[in-house]
């Protein structure tokens, strides 16, 4: 924005309470996220060519987007109109268009430079001391896409245009069309420490998040698959006989423990609304669901923050 549009908007924010969003944009530092992205771009260089959009600004859109549950048009919208969204933006000018965030996106997922900003995030969340302790919990829910006109195949796949990854799949009576997302969030935190995206009818216990000598609680439908690391997965009967009062005790403690994992899915589900989307491919949903927990993470640190936990 020119000068003095941007000095008035200015002197407006600045006398509102500041936003969630100003004390979660200055939890971490942006620089190292910035390297990372910025290397998805080669025509930087002395012979010039179209410039590129500041990546720390189009990735701050993404977290947006999730935050807001907006789609890349109505972010579009609410950024020329929310003086909040334009200061966690910096204010910029001009803003990008829903085109140039979807190209942003696909690029991210072309290059896997989704995986490297994830690891940085992990890193600066150990750097505030905010490292696993007492140990970790994986779970995993659906997230689920748009058929279309397919019914369910007997194959389980619907090759359609609006999703080409996903797959059917049941749990109970209920059918269900899309992917999967499993997450590893630790005890002490609630903070998302590793996530992993399949398609709907992949197993849960086909996905292990764990390290060696990590201890790891999981719910009843990981039992019978070990671990990596040190394994509390709750036992599920597997004959006639009920399970023994041993068993039913160790199920009670793991599930009072892994109570906590179910809070990421609550709100990357409830406050975000992430639990459905409109990409087709898991490539596509592994980046939307690693911003999402990227964004879930900064939510959560904000609340850490400020019970004084760091």
């Amino acid at each position: 924005m020119d000068s003095f549009i941007t000095w008035v908007l200015r002197g407006l924010y600045d006398k509102q309470e500041k936003s969630r969003l100003t004390h979660i944009s200055e939890l971490i530092d942006w620089v190292p996220i910035r390297l990372a992205l910025d290397e998805m771009y080669d025509n930087k260089s002395e012979k010039g060519g179209r410039p590129n959009r500041d990546v720390i600004l189009m990735f701050k859109i993404l977290v947006l987007q999730q935050w807001y549950g907006l789609n890349d048009l109505e972010v579009e919208r609410q950024m020329a109109d929310r003086i909040s969204f334009m200061s966690f933006l910096g204010f910029p000018n001009p803003l990008p268009d829903s085109s140039t965030i979807w190209l942003f996106k696909e690029r991210m997922a072309e290059t896997e430079k989704d995986k490297v900003v994830w690891a940085e995030l992990q890193r600066q969340m150990d750097a505030m001391g905010l490292q696993v302790k007492r140990g970790t919990i994986q779970d995993a829910t659906f997230i689920e896409a748009d058929p279309g006109k397919s019914k369910k195949p007997k194959d389980g796949v619907a090759k359609t245009r609006r999703s080409r990854d996903g797959t059917w799949t049941m749990k109970g009576k209920k059918s269900y069309f899309g992917y999967k997302l499993h997450q590893k969030s630790d005890i002490d935190y609630c903070l998302i420490r590793e996530i992993e995206v399949t398609t709907a009818k992949v197993n849960d216990s086909k996905v292990d998040l764990s390290k060696e000598g990590e201890v790891i609680i999981r719910d009843r439908g990981y039992f019978g698959v070990p671990a990596r690391g040190e394994d509390f997965t709750m036992v599920r009967r597997t004959t006639d006989a009920p399970l023994g009062e041993l068993d039913q005790e160790r199920n009670r403690l793991i599930c009072k423990l892994r109570s906590p994992g179910e809070r990421p899915h609550a709100v990357i589900k409830r406050v975000f609304g992430a639990g459905r989307v409109l990409v087709t491919t898991v490539k596509r949903v592994y980046v939307k669901m690693m911003v999402t927990a990227f964004a879930y993470n900064l939510y959560q640190l904000c609340t850490l923050k400020k019970a004084k936990i760091f």
